[in-house]
């Protein structure tokens, strides 16, 4: 686990998954949540905080019962660089790249970046390059679990008029006013606003989202009947998260040819 502290934040990042699960601006409660229930073992996920997507979002796209949501999450990462920012953030470099293990699920090389700035706002930027020699097609995801005082009393800004898929029914919908949660929400925004907000009415805070390299956003959350069905997420804890993601998915696949890369980014601020 690397520990940053600095006069502007606090913030935990663990090198399992390459996943940041804290961030607390100075003098400020955690903006980020993880399950009290989540495991902190070898070959599994953590649940919360934001999980690395990659290099694909959902299920096995070719259906041989690889891991959903990809396999960089369940991989160690490396510590690449740390520095201190002029401005007092601190950034953080880590890396990870093809091996011998990575090429018999996902048979393509390729170096994979999060660049984490912690300071007045908690940015994130992850970035694909193709290091083989055969064209690859990726999604992927900041897979954000924020925490909230009352999911009943949460809106989700920004998505008026985007068309969705709703994983919930399968139906195509748009979108009319901002989300709020008081059932099972799974749905999956296309063309979205390089710009969205999270307001958390029961704690009195609002959260500024805004990304680069994304025009597709999730907005997720368990409710109880599959709360309760998920051994690494407590039975009441869905009260307690929102989850809206920075994503490639669906259809907005990324093609990388030989020596290119993308990223994808987003930054995290209380409004």
């Amino acid at each position: 686990m690397i520990e940053v502290r600095n006069d502007l934040a606090t913030a935990s990042i663990s090198l399992h998954g390459g996943q940041v699960l804290s961030f607390c601006p100075q003098g400020g409660a955690d903006l980020l949540f993880v399950s009290e229930l989540t495991h902190f073992r070898s070959g599994t996920a953590i649940h919360g905080g934001v999980p690395v997507c990659w290099p694909w979002f959902g299920p096995d796209p070719q259906g041989q019962g690889r891991p959903t949501h990809g396999t960089a999450q369940y991989r160690l990462w490396d510590l690449r660089r740390t520095e201190a920012l002029p401005g007092g953030e601190t950034l953080v470099e880590l890396g990870l790249c093809d091996s011998a293990d990575s090429r018999a699920v996902w048979p393509h090389g390729f170096d994979l970046s999060l660049t984490v700035v912690v300071g007045r706002s908690l940015s994130l930027s992850l970035t694909t390059r193709n290091t083989g020699d055969s064209t690859f097609e990726l999604t992927q995801a900041l897979h954000s679990y924020f925490a909230v005082t009352d999911i009943a009393q949460v809106r989700v800004t920004g998505l008026d008029g985007c068309a969705y898929r709703d994983k919930v029914d399968g139906a195509h919908k748009q979108q009319h006013g901002d989300v709020v949660v008081n059932a099972e929400v799974d749905r999956v925004f296309a063309n979205v606003p390089e710009v969205l907000g999270i307001v958390d009415g029961a704690g009195s805070r609002r959260l500024r989202l805004a990304t680069r390299g994304s025009r597709t956003a999730v907005v997720w959350n368990p409710w109880a009947g599959l709360a309760a069905r998920m051994d690494d997420l407590g039975d009441d804890e869905y009260h307690r998260f929102i989850c809206v993601e920075t994503a490639n998915a669906d259809l907005e696949v990324r093609t990388l040819s030989p020596g290119e890369r993308c990223t994808i980014a987003v930054d995290i601020a209380l409004a």
